[in-house]
């Protein structure tokens, strides 16, 4: 279930509470770990979604899912969600939490697409060159690999997109000769 308001004010209300304890970066790690699994496990968010599962049901599962890798804070928050028939809500409040973090910290993610695997020193010197053409300190990059874009990148940050695939490059080329741009050149 997407509600984004809701999610914002309930991330808000667990950083708050996280750092009035001294437990934020701890919250933090659990929530990177309950953002893996909400990534991986598409069958974890239909079940969240469900509405014939009991919430106490949910909360069993996700509590076998999350024994030993979460703190007590933010099992007391999920806990608190289930009561209040809230855990559909529980995706975007994991990714409402981690924007909000990373606005705190000063932290910018960028999301790099390539279409092979690339090395740590590509990655070192991709971000290098986002710290210079832009003011940030902290720069996170995500990679993903898609074959589909044949050769070159695709980054996206903040709302914007450089798409230097040869995916995009052939569109272009095949745009211009639907257009028969080249034809009026020959006359």
């Amino acid at each position: 279930m997407n509600n984004p308001r809701l999610a914002q004010r309930y991330a808000k209300s667990l950083i708050d509470i996280s750092a009035d304890l001294k437990q934020l970066d701890v919250v933090h790690e659990d929530i990177l770990f309950l953002n893996s699994v909400v990534k991986k496990s598409r069958e974890f968010v239909l079940m969240l979604e469900s509405p014939i599962i009991n919430p106490d049901k949910k909360y069993k599962v996700i509590s076998a899912i999350t024994k030993g890798n979460i703190s007590k804070i933010t099992d007391t928050f999920i806990k608190l969600l289930c009561n209040k028939n809230r855990e559909a809500n529980l995706p975007g409040i994991v990714a409402s939490f981690v924007e909000q973090f990373n606005t705190i910290r000063g932290l910018h993610t960028a999301k790099l697409t390539t279409a092979t695997t690339i090395t740590k020193e590509l990655i070192n010197s991709f971000v290098s060159k986002i710290k210079a053409s832009t003011s940030y300190d902290h720069v996170q990059l995500e990679t993903v690999v898609d074959d589909k874009i044949i050769g070159g990148f695709i980054l996206e940050m903040e709302g914007k997109l450089i798409d230097n695939s040869i995916r995009r490059n052939l569109h272009d080329v095949k745009k211009q000769f639907e257009n028969n741009d080249y034809l009026h050149k020959l006359r």
